[in-house]
C-alpha cells in the first residue's frame, strides 16, 4: 500500500504445550531449541503473554532478545501489562472496575524492571493494557485509566477495552490527545461486546484477533478452549482491508492473533501475512502437515533453520 507504515504480524505468546508437534517439532526440550528461534523465522513480532500472569524477569527478557536477534534482526516484542493493573483479583467472581483493581507499588517496580530491560534493547514496540469486558466506560473508570496511562507514560501505550461503551468520539479524541493507541479487536459479539473497529489514535496501530468461539467465550472454566477457533479466509479478508486502511495512518501497525488453541493463531497469522504482502510465507513443516490449507501460500522452513539442534 503506497505510503503505508509497516505492518507486523505475529501471535500472542509462544509457549503453549499444545503447539509442540504442531508449530514446533516434537521433543523441543530434548533438542535444546527455544520456541522463539522458530517463531522469529516466521514472524517479525510476538506479543508477550506471560507478562500478564507474572512479571518479566530482566534476565529472561534479555535471553528472549538474544534468541530472536540470532535469527531475525528486525524482530520486535509487545508486552501485556500485568493483570494487577487491569483486573480485579477476583475477576472471575466480580466485575472489574476502578474500585476493585488493586495494584501495589511492588507490582509497578517489578513491571518496570522487565519492561525497561526490553526497552533498553530497542525491541519493545508497545505496552498492551488490556481490560476485561466488565470494565465499562464510567467516570470512575476513566479517571483510573487516565492515572494508569500517566503512570506508564514512557512506553508506547495501547489500551484494549472490550465493552462497547468505550467506542465513542470522546474516547477516541482523548486517546489521540494522550498519544495512546486504541486496540482494535475481533471477539465474539455477545451482549454489549465491542464490535470490530479500525481506530488509529497514535503512530502505533494495534489489532488483536481473539477468535469467535461464541459457545465458550465467557466460560472461564473452559480455559484454553475459548480460543479454539480458526478464522476462515473470508473473515481474514475483511480484516486485511481494515489493516491496510490503518497502515495508511500509522507508522507501524501490530496485528496479533490470540486464537492460540493448537497453534491456530500461527495459521491465521501466516494467512494474514500472505494476504497483506502478496508473497508466499515460510512455515514449520509440522504446521504444514497439520494444516494442509497452508500449502497453497506457504513453503517449509529450510531444514537447517527449523530442524537442526540449537544451543540454548
Amino acid at each position: 500500500m503506497p505510503g503505508a507504515g509497516r505492518v507486523r504480524v505475529g501471535t500472542a505468546g509462544w509457549s503453549y504445550k499444545d503447539w509442540e508437534g504442531i508449530f514446533y517439532p516434537p521433543g523441543m526440550q530434548r533438542r535444546r531449541q527455544h520456541p522463539l528461534e522458530i517463531l522469529a523465522r516466521c514472524f517479525d513480532v510476538v506479543e508477550i503473554n506471560t507478562s500478564f500472569y507474572g512479571h518479566i524477569k530482566p534476565e529472561l527478557a534479555r535471553l528472549w532478545v538474544k534468541k530472536v536477534e540470532a535469527v531475525n534482526s528486525a524482530f520486535m516484542f509487545t508486552a501485556k501489562l500485568h493483570r494487577s493493573f487491569t483486573h480485579s483479583p477476583l475477576a472471575v467472581m466480580e466485575p472489574t472496575s476502578a474500585a476493585t483493581i488493586k495494584p501495589t507499588d511492588e507490582d509497578e517496580r517489578l513491571a518496570r524492571e522487565g519492561l525497561d530491560a526490553l526497552a533498553a534493547t530497542g525491541r519493545l514496540g508497545a505496552l498492551l493494557i488490556q481490560f476485561p469486558f466488565s470494565f465499562k466506560n464510567t467516570s470512575l473508570n476513566r479517571e483510573y485509566l487516565e492515572t494508569l496511562l500517566r503512570q506508564f507514560i514512557e512506553y508506547p501505550r495501547v489500551v484494549e477495552v472490550r465493552h462497547e461503551s468505550w467506542d465513542s468520539p470522546e474516547t477516541i479524541h482523548e486517546f489521540e490527545q494522550k498519544n495512546v493507541s486504541f486496540c482494535n479487536i475481533d471477539q465474539p459479539l455477545i451482549g454489549r461486546s465491542l464490535d470490530a473497529t479500525e481506530h488509529v489514535t497514535s503512530p502505533v496501530g494495534y489489532v488483536r484477533l481473539h477468535g469467535r468461539n461464541y459457545d465458550q467465550w465467557f466460560e472461564a472454566e473452559r480455559g484454553e478452549d475459548r480460543y479454539n477457533y480458526l478464522y476462515p479466509e473470508t473473515e481474514l479478508a475483511a480484516w486485511k482491508d481494515k489493516i491496510n486502511r490503518m497502515a495508511g495512518k500509522a507508522e507501524v501497525t501490530y496485528v496479533i492473533t490470540n486464537n492460540h488453541f493448537e497453534a491456530k493463531a500461527g495459521v491465521n497469522a501466516l494467512q494474514l501475512k500472505h494476504m497483506l504482502s502478496g508473497e508466499r510465507v515460510k512455515a514449520p513443516e509440522t504446521l504444514l502437515k497439520h494444516y494442509p490449507e497452508l500449502k497453497g501460500i506457504a513453503d517449509p522452513l529450510p531444514e537447517d533453520e527449523s530442524d537442526l539442534p540449537l544451543l540454548a
